[in-house]
């Protein structure tokens, strides 16, 4: 079972809209027969409402869900219900991010196209604060909070059960001053090391790549359970966005996959990156 409260969450809206759809019920329908509205079952399915254990009871006894499967869903309600490690540092994680870094507790694989600044996953303490101060937007706690926890989400990487973790990264983004020019040294120092994991493939979109789809920053993440969907995850400066269709998947796969056939491969992603590191070391 997955780990994360928001996984538990996710995995549980699943769960009991199969068992609707497979009933032949809508949500009005059910809301109906329970003296709920319809729009409450659709939020409790969507996973954008708190979903208790007894309104678990009770949609198992209107399905004539008994057993393992019924004590199962109730546990995920039971266990959805805690927080997660990073929700203790306040401020540092916005509501909407909070949803993703759960997630990406969870993923068994994550693919990234960034077009505009290094890899969250790869970014240097000083590089993370850097981006946080240009909003204008948190207080210096708040940004020690919210660089903290991405230092924390990078150590994932080098766990033993490591997610396959496959970025694509613009030069343009590689060649964009953030702070200074040791700011950037270090950063691209971590990189190169980031680049040596195991779990970790790197490639440089270059300048002369030639055609490439024009997507925007994105990821993807992938989860052991086929029971668990694949995820594409796009975020602004307010919020996000979460697609899961199949087809809108599958359309990012083929994106992803082109970007990555576009790029430089991941030893002469390397050897640009060590060429970048001497400008900024001059």
């Amino acid at each position: 079972m997955a780990g994360s409260p928001t996984a538990r969450r996710r995995r549980l809206s699943i769960e009991l809209k199969k068992l609707r759809e497979s009933s032949g019920f809508t949500c009005a329908n059910v809301g109906t027969a329970l003296d709920w509205s319809g729009s409450k079952v659709n939020r409790m399915e969507t996973g954008t409402g708190r979903v208790q254990p007894s309104d678990v009871e009770a949609l198992c006894r209107f399905y004539g869900v008994d057993g393992e499967l019924r004590e199962f869903l109730k546990s995920l309600a039971r266990q959805a219900k805690t927080k997660g490690w990073w929700q203790a540092h306040g401020d540092g994680v916005p509501a909407w991010f909070s949803i993703y870094i759960g997630l990406e507790q969870d993923a068994s694989t994550l693919r990234q196209y960034q077009c505009e600044f290094i890899p969250g996953l790869m970014q240097t303490p000083t590089y993370a604060a850097e981006l946080h101060r240009a909003t204008n937007q948190m207080s210096e706690e708040a940004i020690d909070r919210a660089v903290r926890v991405r230092m924390e989400r990078q150590a994932k990487l080098q766990a033993v059960h490591a997610p396959d973790a496959w970025f694509v990264v613009h030069e343009g983004a590689l060649r964009s001053v953030i702070g200074d020019r040791a700011v950037m040294r270090e950063q691209l120092e971590k990189m190169l090391d980031m680049a040596e994991l195991p779990s970790v493939t790197l490639q440089v979109l270059t300048f002369d790549a030639g055609r490439y789809p024009a997507t925007g920053t994105f990821t993807m993440l992938g989860f052991p359970d086929p029971e668990d969907p694949d995820i594409v995850y796009r975020d602004g400066i307010t919020d996000a966005i979460y697609l899961e269709g199949a087809e809108e998947v599958r359309a990012y796969t083929r994106a992803f996959d082109n970007l990555r056939a576009a790029a430089a491969s991941p030893h002469h992603s390397a050897t640009l990156i060590r060429s970048l590191l001497k400008e900024y070391t001059t």
